[in-house]
């Protein structure tokens, strides 16, 4: 099976840039409802997911080192602080173009999207745990139409709700 079925190309895929302030990619991360999101580089290289809990994390590590009489937090204070400063790059490896429908399987386990690289390194887009469990079921659902009837059928045919 091939992964290109899959992807969901970048221009349809909302990222923010390692050199983003947190504001920046806070504000993309919340107009468009996403609490994690790929970080690349200008270069269009892939570098790692930003979530919700490294901004949040961020947070608590900047009070914690404020002025403890300060109650209210400064927008201006996340102007100043970048993307790749806290971006942790071990979690959410990219997966090749050409990487197989089981290795697609097994990191939808743990991961809410994959992160596709070209063979010049370059992001080109994602594969979401979603289309992966959606052609699953399609599998299986194949898998029990045969076993059930005793013939082979057309995966086209089979329509998942």
């Amino acid at each position: 099976m091939n992964i290109a079925s899959f992807l969901m190309p970048k221009s349809m895929v909302t990222y923010v840039y390692d050199d983003f302030s947190l504001r920046q990619a806070y504000e993309k991360m919340t107009y468009h409802g996403r609490t994690e999101v790929p970080v690349i580089t200008r270069e269009n290289e892939y570098v790692g997911t930003l979530r919700e809990g490294d901004l949040l994390r961020y947070l608590t590590g900047h009070m914690k080192k404020s002025d403890k009489n300060q109650k209210t937090l400064d927008v201006r204070d996340f102007e100043s602080v970048f993307v790749r400063e806290i971006l942790c790059r071990a979690t959410n490896p990219p997966v090749c173009i050409n990487t197989g429908y089981g290795e697609l399987i097994e990191r939808s386990i743990t991961q809410n999207f994959i992160p596709v690289i070209d063979d010049r390194n370059s992001f080109i887009g994602i594969v979401t745990k979603t289309s992966v469990m959606k052609q699953l079921a399609l599998d299986l659902k194949q898998v029990q139409y045969e076993k059930l009837f005793g013939v082979q059928t057309d995966m086209n045919c089979i329509k998942v709700n």
